[in-house]
């Protein structure tokens, strides 16, 4: 399965400068150093987008959720790195006791380590997505076939585990570059970023982890934690599992209802 791709208006953009500089400097050799420069300018701008994990000038990047999804109050939250086979099942225990939904973003290679804790996930009512399989730092340096290459292979992991196939994709830290929009297209996975982070694998302060989760919260939120490689707390605890509960607490004041990437994308 795939789905049409379409350059963004940035990247058709990009590709013009390049053309119009290189007829340009054919036409008018003299104009070499403005050309280059230019040239070198657009290609700062695409790199600096691939840094910014909210960014769309790459193509398309889910960071709110849709209008149907707010109107009933409904927010996603995404919980990276996992699967971790001592804070995941401690995660799914606090998510069933508030009625709780997420999309655990796992990597392939941890998914073939913990296969049963992938299964539970799917059947306690959440959604297994996609983190690559490597995670690996340099995500964003891959070229399209080592990045098709290493999604692919965690999409088959994680689809053969839990017999469903992941709808989205994030990078390791959000961060990408232009190959990545193409790659998903031909595979029919969706870029999904987040709305606000809490920066809760270097913090373990609860209290500053769930402020940053919840300035401005409200309904079309899509919130990140992480279950793998979460920072610990001053007592050592892994942090989302102090986090959580105090989050659950306050969505339920405010009548917001934690749901799926997929389910909040219904209709």
């Amino acid at each position: 399965m795939s789905r049409p791709w379409t350059a963004s208006p940035a990247l058709k953009a990009s590709a013009a400068l390049h053309v119009g500089a290189a007829l340009g400097t054919m036409a008018a050799p003299a104009i070499w150093p403005w050309a280059l420069g230019a040239v070198a300018l657009n290609h700062a701008v695409i790199t600096v987008a691939g840094l910014l994990p909210r960014s769309s000038l790459l193509g398309p990047n889910l960071t709110r959720l849709p209008a149907a999804a707010q109107a009933r109050r409904e927010l996603a939250l995404t919980i990276d790195d996992g699967p971790d086979p001592e804070v995941t099942p401690r995660v799914l225990d606090l998510l069933d006791a508030a009625g709780a939904r997420a999309s655990f973003f796992c990597i392939g290679w941890r998914a073939r380590q913990s296969p049963a804790l992938c299964r539970e996930i799917v059947a306690r009512g959440h959604r297994v997505e996609n983190h690559g399989d490597s995670h690996s730092n340099a995500f964003s340096l891959f070229g399209p076939k080592r990045m098709r290459a290493d999604i692919v292979a965690a999409q088959a992991s994680l689809s053969d585990i839990t017999g469903q196939a992941p709808r989205f994709f994030r990078p390791t830290a959000g961060l990408r570059n232009p190959f990545l929009e193409p790659v998903l297209a031909s595979l029919d996975l969706q870029l999904a970023a987040w709305t606000r982070r809490p920066y809760d694998t270097r913090d373990g302060r609860p209290q500053q982890v769930l402020a940053r989760l919840t300035r401005g919260l409200g309904p079309g939120d899509i919130l990140l934690m992480h279950d793998g490689h979460a920072a610990l707390t001053p007592a050592g605890q892994p942090v989302i599992l102090a986090t959580l509960p105090l989050l659950l607490h306050r969505l339920n004041a405010e009548s917001l209802r934690a749901v799926t990437l997929q389910q909040a994308l219904r209709p």
